[in-house]
């Protein structure tokens, strides 16, 4: 479970026989490795999902960069959280109701600050040429529901790239829509699939055996994480990245617990001794 090894104390001595998580849990100095994501790139820095969010994250060393991604009304992908404009940008509207032409004008960095005004909106294909080969690419695939066949443009913008073979890219494409992961699991079966849940419910050990026969990532909001979940998820040969942190007194809870990475929107929070 991508343990370090611990210190001997006489904590240690009185846990041998505990799991993992027990072990890491009896010496306050010592936690196994931890991947840091950063959550719409360093968006706690910069506008969220921009390209100056994500060399903000690559600058600040973090393993992966994660984005969303949805479709224009005339079919580009582009990088953005909210099913609308309205939030993080100087215009209002659907983003499926909008061509990119018309996407391409709005100032996606002034709701963050002044100093970052006329940042675009970038494309998917944008991100992956500039990134690849230099940080993780952590995908999500927002509200594909509202995009039949988002599935296929994502797996072909990744194909074309040659980011669809096995450790060509360390590429990992995730969603709370489980329909759409396993199409997209059969379109590119060898790129690592990511759960995103924020129910309990939805971690049965009923449903970890399902999502193992598609995914290699279960990803739970934060508030879910206990080392008995990491645990279990672990044991079905899946990993687990946790999100989201947003204050710093949030990351060694998940670090006792064992997860294999931290989704963050400060990348600087997850101490880098701590990292793969």
């Amino acid at each position: 479970m991508f343990r370090t090894g611990i210190t001997l104390s006489a904590a240690l001595l009185t846990a041998l026989f505990q799991p993992a998580a027990a072990l890491a849990a009896a010496n306050d100095l010592t936690y196994h490795r931890a991947d840091t994501i950063a959550h719409r790139g360093a968006s706690g820095y910069a506008p969220e999902n921009t390209m100056a969010a994500f060399r903000k994250a690559v600058e600040m060393k973090a393993d992966y960069i994660e984005l969303d991604v949805q479709v224009t009304r005339d079919g580009h992908l582009v990088v953005i959280h909210d099913n609308t404009i309205d939030r993080t940008t100087d215009g209002t509207g659907r983003v499926g109701a909008l061509t990119f032409k018309e996407m391409r004008r709005l100032d996606a960095g002034r709701f963050f600050h002044s100093a970052f005004a006329r940042e675009p909106i970038p494309t998917l294909d944008e991100v992956l040429d500039e990134f690849r080969g230099k940080v993780g690419i952590l995908i999500e695939l927002k509200s594909p529901e509202l995009y039949p066949g988002v599935e296929k443009r994502v797996a072909d913008a990744l194909r074309k790239r040659g980011m669809d073979k096995p450790r060509s890219a360390r590429v990992i494409v995730q969603s709370f829509h489980f329909d759409s992961l396993k199409r997209f699991h059969k379109l590119l079966p060898d790129i690592p699939i990511g759960v995103l849940t924020n129910k309990a419910s939805q971690l049965t050990d009923a449903m970890l055996d399902e999502f193992a026969t598609y995914a290699n990532y279960v990803n739970p909001s934060r508030n879910l994480v206990t080392a008995d979940l990491t645990d279990r998820i672990h044991e079905r040969g899946m990993q687990v990245f946790a999100w989201t942190v947003r204050k710093r007194d949030e990351v060694k809870p998940l670090l006792i617990a064992g997860v294999d990475g931290i989704i963050t929107d400060f990348p600087d929070y997850v101490p880098r001794s701590h990292r793969r």
